[in-house]
């Protein structure tokens, strides 16, 4: 967790308009994981997910079209009726104009769509990376609704939107720990195979699809307890303009998190050079490094959103294990975490 000193140099940097470094070493001040190794926690400044603090900050909402199963074996939230059940899987057809939307963006990741479930395909790097982005999500949502991060559903009862959800591999695993969950995205291709996919398994067939833009979430007044937009911000043409809709979608104390590729020259030699070019991990052109958004910027665009930003956290590949890890290093990747003011 972000120690009160990481969160004050952001406050310092609102309130002075200035830049303030975020990128220090706090150790970890949770006692079950101060026996990680400690070469590797040197070397890349690691630290395990936050710890869970007892308070409830915010009870989150329950949808009264939504009760639980019978089978303790197999519990999870279904529809009520059949006309319900219909009206979640309902996939648009088309997505409006909106000014988040960057057309060359969108043409890029319909050429790849078909890859989403493949592990070794464009989309390899967010599949390894998606354990280490899931323990942060369910870390930050458990301590902020008050939930048991270590039950076998620890996000039973909140309502989720995954903005941005390409093929599903965020929405699928957030719909097994218990959360209702709404998967949107501007490409038709990605909502049909995210779609297809999530049929195969009963914890997942609830997720609701649709190909549509989170300004028209907003239009249609939805809102939810957490809305997450993973790897997102930098392929849309007006990160301000997105992130506003994002605070739209969430309700007074509800929780926001959103990653992406800091704008470095560390992030432009491993993220673009390295990953695009070198070892052709994502295909070339993936990412435009004019377009990727510091963490200070992050802070700043949900700060005039009404977003309090809570905690900022790096993640790294360890290249002696191969794995994706939470740091204090956000040099290169970086997920941030805020709250929506209670207004």
């Amino acid at each position: 967790m972000a120690s009160k000193e990481s969160l004050n140099l952001c406050r310092a940097f609102l309130s002075n308009n200035r830049y303030v470094p975020l990128r220090q070493s706090f150790p970890n001040p949770n006692p079950k994981f101060q026996v990680l190794n400690q070469v590797s926690s040197q070397l890349f400044q690691t630290r395990s997910y936050s710890e869970i603090p007892k308070h409830l900050q915010h009870k989150p909402s329950v949808d009264p079209t939504l009760v639980p199963t019978t089978s303790p074996a197999a519990e999870t939230l279904v529809p009520k009726t059949n006309e319900t059940q219909k009206k979640k899987k309902n996939i648009a057809n088309k997505a409006p104009v909106s000014s988040s939307l960057n057309a060359f963006e969108i043409a890029k990741f319909s050429a790849i769509a078909d890859t989403w479930w493949d592990s070794e395909g464009p989309f390899k790097p967010l599949h390894a990376m998606n354990p280490t982005r899931l323990a942060f999500v369910r870390s930050t949502l458990c301590r902020h609704f008050g939930k048991d991060p270590y039950c076998a559903r620890p996000l039973e009862g909140m309502k989720i939107i995954d903005v941005g959800c390409g093929g599903g591999i965020l929405s699928e695993p957030l719909a097994r720990m218990g959360a209702t969950v709404t998967g949107i995205d501007a490409i038709e291709k990605n909502i049909k195979i995210a779609g297809l996919h999530s049929e195969r398994d009963p914890a997942t067939s609830s997720i609701e699809y649709r190909c549509v833009t989170a300004e028209k979430l907003v239009e249609e007044e939805r809102m939810f307890d957490a809305v997450i937009a993973l790897e997102v911000i930098e392929h849309v043409a007006e990160p301000a303009d997105f992130c506003k809709s994002l605070a739209e979608l969430t309700v007074p104390n509800g929780a926001m998190l959103v990653s992406t590729i800091n704008r470095t020259i560390r992030s432009y030699a491993a993220a673009i050079v390295g990953a695009e070019y070198i070892l052709q991990w994502l295909p070339k052109g993936t990412h435009q490094w004019s377009s990727l958004v510091t963490p200070e910027e992050i802070a700043l665009i949900m700060h005039r959103s009404s977003i309090s930003v809570q905690e900022v956290a790096g993640m790294v590949l360890n290249p002696f294990t191969g794995k994706w890890v939470l740091s204090d290093d956000t040099s290169i990747n970086f997920i941030a975490y805020g709250t929506k003011n209670n207004l």
